[in-house]
């Protein structure tokens, strides 16, 4: 499930959010900008100097993306390679909530119609040029990785399949085939309908502090959620829920408030670079050991229960402190390594192709019997393809969203309530970059019968 570059400028378009409105700039009438001047930071003084471009970050997303192909043709190297899907959620948050918090601080509203288009055009067109191909493979091939695919394709483009997932209590059937990847993009899609507007509210009723203090509470939500709902045959519902996995976005955006609140100059800063600094790299180590040793998706008892129920907010804290610490130390060895110019750039623009690509191809190589050599013949035709679809796909529509102007529907003090009936188009997080794949408790059981893995999750994000 879900984004690539996180930059507000309009020549270097975040993947998750599409080009920002420039800064200094409101927007008035239909595409009409005017200077403002950002009342004193409106409780949140680093919000603009924290908006722009984390090279770790886009190569954070290329290890995880890759995590996510390794785990789907080859679960036994990685078993756990299914916890690249939560670090991606908390990216997603981290990126779009910091970009919201600097829309707010320049211009006092939440222009909710183009963030909503620019989502649409950074994930849709992509997305439905695969639902488009998984299609045409269904009505004129045997192929069985792609049987009956067009309702898969239908679901996927409607960002439905986490919640035909959900719904499922037995092993996942085959309904979202090669698509079934694509239900992290549902979770992010739907979460994102209402995070804008839940923290236009915080931010229009409440001090900056309290925004902080009830990002913080709504983390603890989802928590006790799963703990009402879990019972072994719900562990589907928990696994593809927006509701159940919202934690893991907001844990990203709380570390978008709580970094858009300090100055530049706040004491407070030191200790938290230093200890953001020197708790990144265990927090990444650990994810690693679950993804190496840890089978999250198998049913394995009480430890399925713990990790279904608390284990989703505790992988989101090592996976903001890994945020945390590649933004405050941009000059570590961690942030270094991972700003290497093919892992960023990879990251930035071919994230969210690797992500909605990789899975159809292990679908097709399978069904062509394909035993030997299946990983790199999946890293080759996966890159070949996410270039395609970077190329001919998402960058015409990441200009188009950069140059064409468009309404805008600001939500200010005014026109919040009438902004809150709006329905927005869904669509654009990835890995956020692609999302990351995972699966529930026998996922995949008839798939794995039949010599294939019918469980695919996803970031972007």
């Amino acid at each position: 499930m879900a984004q690539a570059p996180d930059s507000t400028a309009a020549e270097d378009i975040d993947p998750d959010v599409g080009p920002d409105i420039d800064p200094g700039k409101e927007t008035a009438g239909a595409g009409v900008r005017r200077p403002t001047t950002p009342a004193a930071g409106r409780g949140f003084p680093s919000a603009l100097a924290r908006s722009g471009r984390v090279n770790g970050l886009d190569g954070l997303r290329t290890c995880a993306v890759a995590l996510v192909l390794v785990y789907h043709v080859a679960p036994d190297l990685v078993p756990g390679g299914s916890v690249a899907v939560d670090l991606f959620f908390t990216l997603s948050g981290f990126v779009i909530t910091r970009l919201l918090l600097a829309e707010y601080v320049r211009t006092g509203g939440i222009a909710l119609f183009p963030f909503y288009r620019r989502r649409w055009l950074r994930l849709v067109p992509a997305l439905l040029a695969l639902c488009a191909v998984c299609a045409a493979l269904s009505v004129t091939t045997s192929l069985w990785g792609f049987a009956d695919s067009w309702r898969a394709a239908g679901v996927s483009a409607l960002f439905l399949v986490n919640v035909v997932r959900a719904a499922e209590s037995g092993p996942y059937s085959d309904v979202t085939g090669p698509l079934a990847h694509t239900w992290s993009l549902g979770v992010e899609e739907q979460f994102y309908l209402l995070w804008p507007l839940v923290l236009l509210a915080l931010l229009r009723h409440t001090r900056a502090r309290t925004v902080l203090l009830c990002t913080a509470a709504l983390c603890a939500l989802p928590v006790l959620w799963r703990c009402a709902l879990w019972a072994p045959d719900a562990a589907h519902r928990i696994y593809n829920g927006t509701d159940t996995r919202a934690d893991q976005l907001l844990a990203g955006a709380l570390v978008a408030v709580v970094l858009a609140r300090l100055r530049a100059d706040d004491p407070r800063l030191v200790p938290l670079r230093t200890w953001a600094g020197r708790l990144a790299w265990p927090a990444l180590g650990l994810l690693a050991l679950v993804a190496w040793r840890m089978p999250v998706t198998a049913d394995s008892g009480s430890w399925t229960a713990a990790w279904y129920t608390a284990g989703f907010l505790g992988v989101a804290v090592l996976s903001a402190t890994v945020v945390a610490g590649l933004e405050l130390r941009p000059d570590g060895w961690m942030s270094r390594l991972l700003s290497l110019t093919p892992l960023a750039w990879a990251g930035r623009n071919l994230s969210y192709g690797i992500y909605l690509w990789h899975y159809p191809v292990v679908r097709l190589l399978a069904s062509l019997g394909m035993e030997e050599g299946r990983l790199p013949a999946t890293v080759v035709l996966t890159l070949l393809m996410a270039l395609l679809s970077y190329y001919l796909v998402e960058a015409p529509f990441l200009r188009r969203a950069r140059n064409r102007p468009s309404q805008v529907l600001r939500v200010t003090p005014a026109t919040a309530p009438a902004a809150a009936g709006v329905r927005p188009p869904c669509g654009q997080d990835r890995p956020a970059g692609a999302g990351a794949g995972g699966t529930s408790p026998d996922v995949g059981a008839r798939g794995r019968q039949q010599g294939r893995r019918t469980d695919a999750g996803p970031s972007r994000g």
